[in-house]
């Protein structure tokens, strides 16, 4: 199968909504989350664009992203956006707190944000339906659509975060900085990053601009 084939099976799969879940404690999580507060806000909404909201993200995705850092195989190179500190912080980290700090963000509630009058509606249409011309599948088919994401999957909740941090990281992907490779120039993300990947690179910045502002708008 080919990778344009692969990306277009993805796009019409069947997405189930999962619930998140974590075998960790989200009462644990949240004492260990009182460091992650100057970057990632109250409850997980980030109040800098710069920096991810965390709330109500899937806790099957936050830990395989602190799995990642912890092992420095996402290691915040430049481009991806405020990670340079992360694997620093998930460091210290046993499996057992990932999984209580996972379990914590996963159960907090994201807060809306606005999306840019000016770019949404090209961004939704991108999002809703792809680009088959191009070979750019529509964002719903893994992400949800509303951006609630798929823990099932691994896929991410994109709702409500802030259109800065997904333009970085749409960037991050399309130019292969996001994760380490191993010694056959294979990326630590998975099958998952190397779709994002070929996704990105396909998208112009004003794609990239006009999807970021839609998300910001989710809820």
């Amino acid at each position: 199968m080919t990778a344009s084939s692969r990306l277009f099976c993805c796009a019409i799969a069947l997405i189930v909504s999962a619930p998140s879940w974590s075998a960790g404690s989200a009462q644990a999580g949240a004492a260990l989350a009182a460091t992650c507060l100057a970057c990632h806000g109250s409850n997980g909404n980030s109040t800098n664009a710069e920096w991810p909201s965390l709330a109500g993200q899937n806790a099957a995705y936050i830990e395989k992203q602190l799995h990642l850092f912890h092992d420095g195989r996402r290691t915040g190179k430049p481009g991806d956006t405020g990670a340079s500190m992360m694997p620093a912080m998930a460091g210290p980290l046993t499996d057992q707190n990932i999984e209580d700090v996972a379990a914590y963000y996963s159960q907090q509630t994201p807060v809306g944000l606005e999306a840019d009058p000016s770019y949404w509606s090209a961004g939704q249409k991108l999002y809703a339906s792809g680009d088959k011309a191009r070979g750019i599948p529509a964002c719903a088919a893994c992400h949800g659509p509303t951006g609630e994401g798929n823990p099932t999957s691994g896929y991410p909740a994109l709702r409500a975060q802030h259109s800065m941090y997904v333009i970085k990281q749409l960037s991050a992907y399309s130019t292969d900085v996001r994760y380490a490779k191993n010694e056959h120039g294979v990326s630590y993300g998975g099958e998952n990053a190397a779709i994002m990947r070929t996704i990105a690179s396909r998208l112009t910045e004003e794609d990239m601009r006009n999807l970021a502002s839609y998300i910001q708008g989710l809820r």
